[in-house]
């Protein structure tokens, strides 16, 4: 008989703050995406903590007040984590740890634990092991609290270096040894694509959790690895793809993030290669998500950083099957009317409308919705690609119309 397997949450509280540049609204929505990235972690969220400030205690995060607030919770609740949505400061943790008993975490900190979770691979590996150690550098001190007051006397004197420098210098060490390791696998990478030929590149670019994989699945007969939770893909995976007899590469990419930790951005950039390397962009939108438009943001956001933003792209609106909108009852007089109330039709005549009838699609990956005009874009898209390379070549590969009357011959 097999045994039910009892999975332990970690009991945690989130905190966030509302400043001059985040709203309310807009914290509520960090918060939630807080709170589902604790849950991927292996966390269970119990409260949220917010306060309204111009800007973050230079010492505390917080204001004093509040945090005395979270202390004496995280006490009566046996709260074993608490994370805070923002980057804190090395000083600004070491100082939370003295008040609160419990384990200090914040965003950065957070996306790196679940990168650890998900790396399978060496290279996956070695590229989180170096955004952990750039991310531990400057924090080393608050791990050592009990060396910063070393005893003088006999045999201490002289030149020497605490436990502490010790330290720094083992993981600054450590940094180069895995830049050197990530170098070489990226020069071995480099000769793998180069191998490829000369084939239609396209990759699929997205914010986590929007369905890359899944489709990746749906048009490549893969078996990538599909997970309803944030960066269930961390190593990229490239798949050949034939659609009608036109064969082209598809690659599937790791997911992009809200206030994205840099170190990450800097180490992950090598697996970003696929992505630069590119000829086409499919880029996959949740539409059934309320942020999906900032979503968007942020993802041509670190297409920018990583210099892809002017290749050619086409917006994939998946998941229309879960799109649910906002209603607003007849004899309902106050509530205005905003975008979240927007049919599915109605988004189509914003400015989605504006981007092109063959650069935006209205798909759901599970449900093979729309997937017919899906492939007949992708097809064409790849077909001019390729005719532009290989003139010559252009007989073999008919429109998509024409394909499609030949098979029925």
């Amino acid at each position: 008989m097999l045994e039910k397997e009892v999975i332990n949450f970690e009991r945690t509280a989130i905190v966030g703050i509302v400043t001059q540049n985040q709203s309310e609204e807009k914290l509520n929505e960090y918060l939630d995406e807080l709170e589902f990235l604790t849950f991927t972690a292996g966390g269970e969220v119990i409260k949220r903590f917010s306060q309204k400030m111009e800007r973050p205690n230079p010492k505390t995060f917080m204001g004093t007040g509040k945090i005395d607030e979270i202390n004496l919770f995280v006490k009566e609740n046996n709260i074993s984590t608490l994370i805070f949505d923002d980057e804190l400061s090395p000083s600004q943790q070491k100082n939370i740890s003295r008040i609160i008993d419990c384990k200090i975490l914040d965003r950065t900190n957070l996306i790196l634990d679940i990168f650890a979770q998900r790396a399978e691979t060496s290279y996956a590996r070695t590229q989180v092991e170096l955004a952990q150690c750039i991310y531990l550098l400057p924090r080393l001190s608050g791990l050592w609290t009990h060396l910063e007051r070393q005893k003088g006397g006999i045999g201490m004197r002289g030149p020497g270096e605490t436990e502490i420098e010790t330290d720094r210098r083992i993981v600054r060490d450590r940094i180069s040894l895995l830049k050197e390791k990530i170098k070489t696998i990226d020069r071995q990478m480099s000769i793998q694509r180069s191998n490829r030929g000369a084939m239609v590149r396209v990759a699929l670019v997205g914010y986590t959790n929007v369905g890359k994989s899944t489709l990746m699945n749906a048009i490549g007969k893969s078996d990538v690895f599909v997970e309803n939770k944030l960066f269930a893909t961390l190593d990229t995976t490239v798949r050949k793809v034939v659609i009608k007899n036109l064969p082209f590469l598809l690659s599937d990419t790791v997911g992009f993030i809200r206030k994205l930790p840099t170190q990450l951005v800097d180490s992950f950039k090598s697996t970003l290669d696929e992505v630069r390397e590119a000829d086409l962009l499919l880029h996959v939108v949740d539409i059934s998500h309320p942020d999906f438009e900032d979503h968007i943001e942020s993802v041509n956001q670190t297409l920018q950083e990583i210099k892809s933003n002017d290749k050619p792209v086409i917006m994939v609106f998946n998941k229309i099957d879960a799109y649910r909108h906002l209603t607003i009852d007849e004899d309902d007089l106050i509530t205005e009317r905003t975008r979240k109330h927007y049919t599915l039709e109605e988004w189509k005549q914003t400015w989605m409308s504006n981007v092109g009838e063959d650069k935006a699609l209205f798909i759901s990956a599970t449900q093979k919705e729309n997937f017919e005009e899906f492939r007949e874009i992708v097809y064409e898209a790849v077909r001019q690609i390729h005719i532009t390379r290989f003139p010559y070549n252009k007989f073999l590969y008919p429109d998509y119309k024409d394909a499609i009357e030949k098979e029925e011959e």
